[in-house]
């Protein structure tokens, strides 16, 4: 099942979008129109400040996300209105076990009399891949190339995806019937995997107080994606010294290394982080100082972000599951045991 809905005229200008009139950005101008982002998304969410900073870190840098949680945390309804924020189009895909690849990359139909390409939902922006551990292997893999190569081939023509793209897929962690898993070599192509988690008792009110109330509320366009370009291009201005990029190496390869130096993490890891990785780790943790106006990037900030970058990467051993251990926990001791330049 499939529904799309496409945004406004990219093109279309809005009073917040100042700071991207001029040629480049500061990346304290970049923080500026992050909060401006920000203030118009809490409009209709509460809390999950963490949750909208990551998928912003995910369009910054490129990247796709994978949002694990339970449902009615709202996974829906962030991407739903941080689509309507940007101006962009977006695509929502119901993954269900007889769901067929051409139902999401489209299919060749037979229509005044020539065969043509009938595109499917991932023509948009953002594409919010809704259980995607619901839908068989080759569904998953139609999608994962498509997020790989930026493009889909129907038939005999090859078509590129609109720029940005950006697959946002959701997965209920405790349900098993009726799934087929993400293979782990796979999920590695999403930039970063985050665990959605239940709201405070405070927050939890305030859902309830606006479900109740009489007035609804939703965001109106505040930035042009264009703009994002503009933001892209300030990520390259923030500085990260070759120490931290150093450090981004050696948390990725202490999650591989077999010696004696590794302490209690080789007969906790069974395979570590890929190369890719340590990519991932340096440009997030770049977007990450970002948001927050800084000019370089901090070892706090690699630190905030590997959690997200490395959990989905890990394939933890059985001694680990037997010592109930997560991918978390072991991260933590990774990040304790590599030294902080």
């Amino acid at each position: 099942m499939t529904t799309t809905a496409d945004g406004t005229d990219s093109g279309a200008t809005s009073p917040a979008t100042s700071p991207a009139t001029s040629p480049s950005l500061s990346p304290a101008q970049a923080a500026q129109m992050i909060a401006t982002l920000e203030t118009e998304m809490a409009k209709v969410l509460v809390g999950q400040r963490e949750l909208l900073r990551r998928l912003i870190i995910c369009l910054l840098c490129d990247g796709h996300c994978l949002l694990e949680g339970l449902p009615g945390l709202a996974k829906t309804t962030v991407v739903k209105a941080l689509a309507a924020c940007w101006h962009a189009s977006f695509a929502r895909v119901q993954f269900t076990p007889d769901l067929l690849p051409a139902d999401i990359i489209g299919t060749r139909i037979y229509e005044g009399g020539i065969f043509a390409a009938k595109r499917g939902p991932i023509f948009a922006n953002l594409v919010l891949a809704d259980e995607i551990n619901r839908a068989p292997a080759k569904v998953q893999s139609a999608l994962l190339e498509a997020m790989q190569e930026r493009q889909v081939t129907i038939g005999d023509e090859t078509f590129p995806l609109p720029r940005p793209f950006l697959v946002l897929a959701t997965q209920n962690p405790i349900e098993q019937e009726g799934t087929y898993p993400l293979p782990e070599a796979q999920t590695d192509r999403f930039l970063m995997k985050v665990r959605v988690d239940y709201p405070s008792a405070a927050e939890e009110r305030e859902v309830l107080d606006r479900s109740l109330s009489p007035q609804e509320s939703w965001v109106e366009p505040v930035l042009r994606l264009e703009d994002l370009g503009l933001l892209r291009s300030a990520l390259h201005g923030v500085h990260i010294d070759d120490r931290l990029k150093d450090y981004c190496l050696a948390l990725v390869r202490r999650s591989r290394d077999r010696s004696a130096e590794a302490g209690e993490l080789p007969r906790l890891i069974q395979v570590g982080a890929s190369p890719r990785a340590v990519m991932s780790l340096a440009q997030a943790a770049r977007a990450h100082a970002m948001l927050s106006g800084q000019h370089f990037v901090t070892p706090q900030d690699v630190k905030a972000v590997a959690p997200d970058i490395l959990r989905h990467r890990l394939i933890l051993s059985f001694e680990a599951e037997a010592e109930d251990l997560d991918s978390d926990a072991v991260i933590a001791q990774l990040l304790r045991q590599v030294p902080v330049p």
